[in-house]
């Protein structure tokens, strides 16, 4: 018999934005290696509880082939003999859900869905773990889908989370082009595979990941006039450079340099500290 992946988490999308994603935290190893799986303007899907992993590639074709996520699960759990055991957590391409928890999975374990999302848990001090996903979720319209997942682990590991304690954690947001370099769709794949506090951990590499790949509006960029220049250039000597393109590269700063006439206000405060 296979380790339970005793986990929660939480599949959902952005429609407006392209983006599905899936959010999860637990007291196994490297969680991020199984539970989580989505592709953009397919769906998204958290596969746990003795953990099938073969729900996530299998369940994205379904999705892809255009069956709905209530039918992905139903199809899903019933070639499965040991579906008693699993849960599964599915959101389609058109951000409708659905979620399932066998009759076997151990207790607390059970699931809830909403509008463009799906939350499930099990091994859970309470219901109160995935109510948590769920009302976190529901109340923080409007922020970018990779913080309102974040949000979402915050809330449920303060409202009692795996009851066995906490190991790793990951997070996964896809959009069409929305990864690096615009060659990927992986736009956040981060995973915490073993700390004591992974939520804290996933929250500090998910910080860096926006300073080195976010996007600053191109109308909040600073101008490079004379006085900029000279500051610029004299910040780059000492750092061994001769050109900001050069320094970026070093830095992994190369996603947010565009010409010369203009500067990213992260790059820009990044190149200072670094002075």
């Amino acid at each position: 018999m296979a380790d339970r992946v005793a986990t929660y988490s939480i599949c959902a999308c952005d429609l407006a934005a392209g983006q599905w994603g899936v959010a999860t935290q637990s007291k196994f190893l490297a969680v991020g290696s199984v539970v989580p799986w989505a592709e953009p303007h397919v769906g998204a899907i958290a596969t746990q509880s003795y953990a099938n992993p073969r729900y996530g590639p299998d369940g994205l074709a379904l999705l892809r082939d255009g069956l709905s996520a209530d039918d992905v699960v139903q199809r899903l759990t019933a070639a499965d003999e040991n579906r008693a055991q699993r849960q599964l957590g599915v959101v389609d391409g058109a951000g409708l859900a659905a979620t399932f928890t066998g009759e076997a999975c151990h207790a607390w374990a059970g699931g809830r869905t909403g509008d463009g999302y799906a939350a499930q848990g099990n091994i859970l001090v309470s219901a109160a773990t995935v109510d948590a996903l769920a009302e976190s979720f529901e109340a923080s319209a409007g922020k970018a889908l990779a913080e309102r997942l974040l949000d979402c682990l915050d809330a449920a590991e303060a409202a009692g989370g795996d009851s066995r304690g906490r190991q790793s954690a990951a997070l996964l947001v896809v959009e069409r082009g929305g990864g690096y370099a615009g060659l990927s769709d992986s736009l956040v794949d981060l995973r915490v595979d073993d700390a004591e506090d992974p939520l804290a951990e996933l929250r500090r590499i998910h910080r860096l990941h926006h300073d080195l790949f976010g996007r600053t509006p191109r109308d909040e960029w600073l101008p490079v006039d004379a006085e900029l220049r000279a500051e610029l250039d004299g910040l780059l000597a000492g750092a061994g450079h001769d050109s900001l393109a050069s320094w970026a590269g070093v830095e992994n700063l190369e996603e947010r340099i565009e010409g010369e006439d203009a500067i990213d206000p992260v790059v820009l405060a990044r190149l200072r500290e670094s002075s």
